[in-house]
């Protein structure tokens, strides 16, 4: 296996913080997102030699990324358990805390509802592509991410009622 150091390297550099955001739309975690990256980046760098095509890395990555994040779901237990106590709602809307406002409403979705919307918004792909990609059908993906954007529109609507008042 002959790998080019300084090539990956600075592949990694480039376009680490854009892959880790995407991570972390993945995991909602940013721990973990950082753990999803690095495993996906290891398979990367074993596999660069076979890589011809140096322009769809991005797309061999965040693959990579959806295929290790699956099998860990598929380990883990249930982590969360449903509380009586709702959290607080902000009062006031700020349009700086838009973007963390969407993230924190993308953390409380399941993880399957989470990557299927990141996929189809965040990476653009289509029903077809997001069903390949996690094994499910075309009507799982169209019901997981009616569902999931279903579930994002109530978490935002308070916010977003106050803020017009």
């Amino acid at each position: 296996m002959i790998v080019n150091h300084e090539e990956f390297h600075t592949y990694v550099v480039s376009r680490g913080a854009a892959l880790l955001r995407v991570a972390h739309q993945l995991t909602g975690n940013p721990c973990d997102a950082e753990d999803l990256l690095q495993a996906a980046l290891a398979k990367t760098y074993l596999a660069w030699d076979r890589i011809q095509d140096r322009s769809s890395l991005d797309s061999y990555v965040r693959r990579a990324m959806v295929n290790i994040n699956i099998s860990w779901w598929r380990r883990r237990k249930l982590e969360e358990y449903p509380s009586e106590d709702l959290p607080d709602i902000p009062t006031q809307h700020d349009p700086r805390h838009q973007f963390d406002e969407l993230e924190q409403a993308l953390d409380r979705l399941p993880a399957r509802q989470r990557t299927a919307i990141v996929l189809r918004y965040y990476e653009d792909m289509t029903e077809m592509e997001i069903a390949r990609t996690l094994g499910i059908s075309v009507g799982t993906v169209k019901s997981t991410v009616s569902r999931g954007m279903a579930k994002l529109r109530g978490d935002l609507v308070p916010v977003g009622r106050e803020a017009m008042n």
